[in-house]
């Protein structure tokens, strides 16, 4: 059933990101030829307009055909007024966004349904001291519950590792609440190094506490809610930018590339483990899809944007020629990084 889930999941965000290209292709008076989630041999087909859409045997992917535009032969170009390649270059730079711009909408969509439902947040209160640590110095204990650090108010437990690293001074000072009676202690936090989520070394304060499990969960108002959701897609946008960029210049090891594999086998979990969690995924996978469609790769959206970009900027077209080695050379990279992410499954699969 989680596979089912994982399939599903994908054709939608799949379904959105196409849905972006036809909308804004309509919006510029472009024909579609064909909308379809999916490769492969077509299992369903309507005609709807004059736009065919399919639903194809592979649910890896998906495509809109616009009248003269065709990614596996650039060459392919109509002159009728409603061809996509006679419009203004910064009408198809517009087409090309839309698609992404659904996936970075949906991922906002998604993190303001979890904004409603409620988050999942750890409250502030100490589980375990650790040994011959600032935090044991001061006497902190267990069941101690963190008020304030310095001037910030603590409310969860994510605000502390926050507030210590973001004190000016080298001591701070923690207002805690223990047996309904409130106190000030005075620390001077450990700097310690550590790791990344990309494996980087970093240099970090810690006073040694770890949290007790008390959890609440968080629901907020519409305008709150438009906040968190705004914040959660920055973040996500921020990371997986971030992650291209370590991968790129090999701070992240190319084995740490996850294919379609992953992905299903992810979002199969993360519906095994309720809907939050799916929908967190479901979130991060479609910011995901819109960030990698930017990457400059002639076969990718992002490609297509730089050569509009150059129409614009030298008031004539690419060569054709160029486009068409070029488009190859993408699509080479492309499955040569499909592949990749295959093989680093497949490898995890089997230990």
């Amino acid at each position: 059933m989680g596979i089912v889930v994982a399939l599903l999941v994908l054709s939608l965000l799949i379904f959105f990101h196409e849905l972006g290209h036809f909308l804004a292709a309509r919006l510029f008076g472009v024909h579609v030829e064909v909308f379809s989630i999916g490769f492969g041999k077509r299992l369903w087909t309507k005609k709807i307009g004059q736009t065919e859409w399919s639903l194809s045997a592979i649910p890896l992917g998906g495509y809109v055909k616009m009248k003269g535009q065709d990614d596996s032969d650039p060459t392919h170009t109509s002159n009728d007024a409603d061809s996509y390649n006679t419009k203004a270059p910064w009408q198809r730079i517009i087409i090309l966004l839309a698609g992404p711009f659904a996936n970075f909408l949906m991922a906002f969509l998604l993190y303001l349904a979890i904004a409603f439902i409620g988050v999942p947040k750890l409250l502030p209160y100490i589980g375990e001291v650790g040994e011959k640590t600032p935090a044991q110095h001061a006497k902190l204990q267990k069941g101690d519950r963190v008020l304030r650090i310095d001037n910030t108010s603590i409310a969860y437990w994510e605000d502390i590792g926050e507030a210590i690293n973001e004190a000016n001074e080298p001591t701070i000072t923690l207002l805690i609440e223990r047996n309904a009676t409130q106190m000030r202690l005075l620390l001077t936090p450990k700097r310690i190094e550590d790791k990344n989520i990309f494996g980087e070394t970093i240099n970090r304060r810690i006073i040694g506490i770890s949290p007790l499990p008390r959890q609440t969960t968080v629901s907020y108002g519409f305008g709150d809610a438009i906040g968190y959701a705004w914040e959660q897609t920055l973040k996500a946008s921020t990371l997986i930018f971030q992650s291209v960029q370590k991968l790129l210049t090999g701070v992240v090891s190319s084995d740490k590339l996850g294919g379609i594999i992953t992905i299903v086998d992810v979002t199969a979990q993360a519906s095994h483990a309720g809907i939050l969690s799916l929908l967190f995924f479901t979130a991060l996978i479609s910011v995901n899809l819109g960030v990698l469609n930017l990457l400059p790769i002639p076969a990718l959206d992002g490609g297509h944007i730089v050569f509009n970009l150059y129409e614009m900027i030298t008031r004539k077209p690419p060569n054709e020629s160029v486009m068409y080695y070029l488009t190859l050379v993408g699509w080479f990279l492309l499955g040569g990084l499909m592949m990749l992410g295959l093989y680093n499954d497949i490898h995890r699969l089997m230990g």
